[in-house]
């Protein structure tokens, strides 16, 4: 899992921003939501800007160095590099990646720690290396010529080097830098909105097995849509999906855009991710439906991690949450948990929503 996440002087957050999984009250009702964090924010709090924070591990890792979202990376007050630890934990052994870069073309350190031991450092400003800690993961075969030869990178940008050692070392399965690899692999953030206009081709061929197409039936009727589905194999070979009524209804076509964003988000949960971030969570959904999707995430994906940004107050209750994983960022940049936001013990019985918008944690906003 990702313990916590800290970033600093990237876009709106100059100071240091941290989301800690591992710091959890205590509270001894709604265990099941430990996984989960569900943050609110006034607009322009930078709820977006944080997800994209917390996903540039990806870009970084496996994506195109080049990333558009992250163009304007540095914050307006600085000149400073943009910051970023990762610290997770794979069974006994704890994992903390560190880097900063410039810009989107410019990576100015990186740093790989496992169990506090120090793997390797580099300071590419300074062109000073440090590999002394290959051995503690099996790697100190690795021809790291190879890699400080420029011949292995693109002449725009510096290559991670973990990047470079992951593609370039046969590691074990077991490995922690192959678990670390298959977990940010499989982080991935929505934005409802970005998402609903168009129907996944992978998905609409594994509706093809017909549990699968039970199985997303079923989930839509969980969540109070009523309707029979049927798939249908086009001339062209291709299929497509719709509502079996008194005619075919297409899907896509005339579901409506709670639907579409229900339907996206669950074409994402189904494929084994490891972390989702969800950017303005609720804003097509019915507070029940928001509510039940937050209880089916719980029940069937326990071992995802979910974090959410919404502004729908209805969530805030100990009835589905608790006030350790529901969280207020502010317009100056800090996170804040329910919990931390009040002199009060904050106990099950209390109205979180109440208290929210009656100002008890504005001093947190």
């Amino acid at each position: 899992m990702l313990k916590k996440f800290t970033v600093s002087n990237y876009k709106n957050f100059k100071d240091e921003i941290s989301l800690d999984f591992s710091k959890i009250g205590e509270y001894s009702f709604n265990a099941d939501c430990l996984s989960m964090r569900l943050i609110y924010g006034r607009n322009a709090t930078g709820k977006t800007n944080f997800g994209r924070a917390l996903l540039d591990i990806k870009i970084l890792l496996y994506g195109m160095f080049r990333n558009d979202e992250n163009s304007v990376l540095i914050n307006a007050d600085s000149q400073d590099t943009a910051k970023f630890i990762y610290e997770f934990q794979f069974g006994s052994d704890e994992v903390v990646y560190k880097y900063s870069r410039f810009a989107n073309t410019e990576l100015c350190d990186e740093e790989l720690y496992i169990n506090g031991e120090a793997i390797f450092k580099f300071d590419f400003k300074n062109s000073k290396f440090y590999f002394q800690g290959l051995s503690i993961i099996s790697a100190e075969t690795v021809n790291t010529n190879r890699y400080l030869n420029k011949d292995e990178m693109d002449n725009e940008y510096v290559l991670p080097f973990l990047r470079w050692l992951i593609n370039n070392m046969a590691f074990s399965d077991d490995s922690v830098l192959i678990q670390l690899s298959k977990y940010v692999r499989k982080m991935d953030m929505i934005t409802v909105g970005n998402d609903l206009l168009y129907s996944n081709r992978n998905f609409l061929e594994n509706l093809k097995n017909p549990a699968y197409l039970h199985n997303f039936e079923d989930f839509l009727n969980l969540m109070g849509i009523e309707c029979k589905l049927v798939l249908q194999e086009l001339p062209d070979g291709q299929v497509e999906l719709y509502f079996s009524q008194n005619k075919l209804v297409p899907f896509y076509s005339t579901a409506s855009s709670g639907m579409l964003a229900l339907t996206s988000l669950y074409q994402k949960i189904v494929s084994n991710l490891s972390l989702i971030y969800l950017d303005d969570f609720a804003a097509f959904y019915h507070y029940e439906m928001a509510e039940k999707l937050i209880s089916f995430i719980k029940n069937k994906y326990p071992e995802c991690q979910f974090i959410m940004t919404s502004h729908n107050t209805n969530l805030m209750t100990n009835k589905i949450m608790r006030p350790d994983c529901l969280f207020i960022l502010s317009s100056k940049g800090t996170l804040t948990a329910l919990c931390d936001a009040t002199e009060r013990e904050l106990r099950e019985g209390h109205n979180l929503e109440k208290m929210y918008i009656s100002g008890e944690f504005e001093k947190c906003e």
